[in-house]
Protein backbone atom coordinates (compact mmCIF):
# COMPACT_ATOMS: atom_id res chain seq x y z
CA UNK A 1 0.00 0.00 0.00
CA UNK A 2 3.03 2.56 0.37
CA UNK A 3 4.02 2.26 -3.49
CA UNK A 4 0.44 3.02 -4.32
CA UNK A 5 0.22 5.96 -1.22
CA UNK A 6 2.95 7.70 -2.60
CA UNK A 7 2.67 7.39 -6.52
CA UNK A 8 -0.71 8.91 -6.02
CA UNK A 9 0.10 11.60 -3.95
CA UNK A 10 3.13 12.35 -5.64
CA UNK A 11 0.87 12.44 -8.88
CA UNK A 12 -1.87 14.48 -6.94
CA UNK A 13 0.99 17.12 -6.05
CA UNK A 14 2.86 17.21 -9.35
CA UNK A 15 -0.97 17.98 -11.16
CA UNK A 16 -1.78 20.56 -8.77
CA UNK A 17 1.53 22.00 -8.96
CA UNK A 18 1.07 21.85 -12.50
CA UNK A 19 -2.55 23.57 -12.75
CA UNK A 20 -1.58 26.33 -9.85
CA UNK A 21 1.26 27.00 -12.18
CA UNK A 22 -0.95 27.15 -15.26
CA UNK A 23 -3.30 29.69 -13.38
CA UNK A 24 -1.16 32.26 -12.23
CA UNK A 25 -0.28 32.74 -16.21
CA UNK A 26 -3.97 33.42 -16.84
CA UNK A 27 -3.81 30.79 -19.84
CA UNK A 28 -6.64 31.13 -22.15
CA UNK A 29 -8.06 28.32 -21.61
CA UNK A 30 -8.11 28.23 -17.62
CA UNK A 31 -10.14 31.71 -17.92
CA UNK A 32 -12.67 30.06 -20.51
CA UNK A 33 -13.10 27.02 -18.33
CA UNK A 34 -13.89 29.71 -15.95
CA UNK A 35 -15.88 31.06 -17.58
CA UNK A 36 -18.11 28.46 -19.27
CA UNK A 37 -18.89 27.12 -15.21
CA UNK A 38 -19.56 30.84 -14.20
CA UNK A 39 -16.44 31.37 -11.73
CA UNK A 40 -15.83 35.07 -11.65
CA UNK A 41 -12.03 35.64 -12.99
CA UNK A 42 -11.50 37.91 -9.63
CA UNK A 43 -11.39 34.06 -8.13
CA UNK A 44 -8.65 32.78 -10.02
CA UNK A 45 -5.49 33.52 -8.17
CA UNK A 46 -7.25 32.39 -4.89
CA UNK A 47 -8.50 28.95 -6.17
CA UNK A 48 -4.87 28.76 -7.64
CA UNK A 49 -3.06 29.78 -4.29
CA UNK A 50 -5.69 26.55 -2.56
CA UNK A 51 -4.18 24.18 -5.28
CA UNK A 52 -0.73 25.29 -4.38
CA UNK A 53 -1.47 24.44 -1.10
CA UNK A 54 -2.76 21.32 -1.41
CA UNK A 55 -0.11 20.42 -3.26
CA UNK A 56 2.62 21.69 -0.31
CA UNK A 57 0.22 19.98 2.09
CA UNK A 58 0.16 16.66 0.66
CA UNK A 59 3.91 16.84 0.66
CA UNK A 60 4.23 17.86 4.16
CA UNK A 61 1.54 15.27 5.56
CA UNK A 62 5.08 12.34 4.54
CA UNK A 63 6.56 14.05 7.42
CA UNK A 64 3.32 15.28 9.23
CA UNK A 65 0.47 12.58 8.28
CA UNK A 66 -2.31 14.85 9.82
CA UNK A 67 -1.57 17.32 7.35
CA UNK A 68 -1.55 15.14 4.68
CA UNK A 69 -4.85 13.81 5.08
CA UNK A 70 -6.57 17.70 5.76
CA UNK A 71 -4.34 18.66 2.49
CA UNK A 72 -6.24 15.32 0.89
CA UNK A 73 -9.99 15.53 2.13
CA UNK A 74 -9.24 19.95 1.02
CA UNK A 75 -8.16 18.88 -2.22
CA UNK A 76 -11.47 16.34 -2.18
CA UNK A 77 -13.73 19.45 -1.26
CA UNK A 78 -12.42 21.80 -3.78
CA UNK A 79 -12.47 19.36 -6.38
CA UNK A 80 -16.19 18.46 -5.49
CA UNK A 81 -16.92 22.42 -5.78
CA UNK A 82 -15.53 22.65 -9.29
CA UNK A 83 -17.51 20.04 -10.53
CA UNK A 84 -20.88 21.04 -8.56
CA UNK A 85 -19.96 24.54 -10.08
CA UNK A 86 -19.24 23.06 -13.61
CA UNK A 87 -22.70 20.88 -13.12
CA UNK A 88 -24.93 24.64 -11.99
CA UNK A 89 -23.68 26.20 -15.21
CA UNK A 90 -24.91 23.33 -17.62
CA UNK A 91 -21.18 22.44 -18.37
CA UNK A 92 -20.96 18.66 -18.79
CA UNK A 93 -16.71 18.63 -19.62
CA UNK A 94 -15.84 17.92 -16.41
CA UNK A 95 -12.62 15.58 -17.01
CA UNK A 96 -10.59 18.25 -15.67
CA UNK A 97 -12.15 19.01 -12.47
CA UNK A 98 -12.58 15.10 -11.90
CA UNK A 99 -9.22 14.00 -12.94
CA UNK A 100 -7.81 16.27 -10.13
CA UNK A 101 -10.46 15.02 -8.14
CA UNK A 102 -9.81 11.17 -8.52
CA UNK A 103 -6.27 12.14 -7.80
CA UNK A 104 -6.56 13.49 -4.37
CA UNK A 105 -9.24 11.29 -3.43
CA UNK A 106 -6.86 8.32 -4.16
CA UNK A 107 -4.20 9.91 -2.20
CA UNK A 108 -6.25 10.18 0.79
CA UNK A 109 -7.78 6.88 0.59
CA UNK A 110 -4.14 5.24 -0.27
CA UNK A 111 -2.74 7.29 2.82
CA UNK A 112 -5.38 6.41 5.16
CA UNK A 113 -4.96 2.81 4.14
CA UNK A 114 -1.31 2.81 4.54
CA UNK A 115 -1.80 3.84 7.97
CA UNK A 116 -4.22 1.46 8.90
CA UNK A 117 -7.12 3.73 9.52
Amino acid sequence: MFVAYVTLTLLAVAANVCIAAVDYTRSPAVLANMDGAGVPRSWLYPLAHLKLAGALGLLAGFAVPLIGVAAAVGLVLFFSGAVFFHLRAREYRLQYPLTYWVLAAGALVTGLAHRGI
